[in-house]
């Protein structure tokens, strides 16, 4: 399972409780602008003198402050739906029952061999010490980082350093993929 279906599959269940926000807030600007108007046209019935012209103005800016206002408060929600969407992701990546970890690594090691050269230091994340111990053969294994899974490769003199983390994977992921978790969780 790549980083980016997990994302996806995560995104799409923020998707129906970012879609019920969403519509909350909607439903409640149509009330506000509602009631708005209806104040408008009561006082249109009326003669219109110079307070009555003024209260029209106060509520003709009223409705398009309450507008604004959801306008803000859709985008702050759908921030938090994709806040909380990143952390499930980070969640799930930190979990040592992720499944096809172990195949995750095994490929980044793949690569990892494939990028680097010269003697290197592997500095395993804490979760995947023990995994990269049994399958880190040609590298000296370093202090642990703090990191979701993965490792740091770092040349001997440390003029090099390769990061093979979930952590940096994720990131460039999501960067990427931000415009599809967008559309998958708000349907734009």
């Amino acid at each position: 399972m790549s980083l980016e279906k997990l994302a996806k599959d995560i995104a799409a269940e923020a998707a129906k409780e970012a879609e019920a926000i969403i519509s909350e807030a909607k439903a409640q600007a149509a009330n506000i602008a509602s009631e708005a108007e209806n104040q408008i046209d009561a006082h249109a019935t009326t003669t219109l003198s110079g307070s009555d012209l003024e209260a029209a103005q106060i509520a003709k800016e009223s409705v398009a402050s309450a507008r604004q206002m959801n306008q803000k408060d859709v985008l702050i929600a759908r921030r938090e739906e994709i806040d909380i969407t990143l952390e499930a992701i980070r969640s799930k990546l930190g979990d040592p029952k992720l499944t096809k970890r172990s195949a995750l690594l095994d490929s980044m090691l793949k690569e990892a061999k494939s990028e680097s050269s010269g003697k290197m230091t592997l500095l395993p994340a804490s979760i995947d010490k023990v995994a990269l111990e049994q399958k880190s053969s040609g590298y000296k294994i370093g202090d642990e980082i703090d990191a979701l899974g993965g490792f740091i490769l770092v040349a001997e003199d440390e003029s090099i350093r390769l990061d093979y983390t979930f952590d940096n994977r994720l990131e460039e992921v999501w960067t990427d993929s931000l415009g599809d978790v967008t559309r998958t969780l708000f349907g734009e």
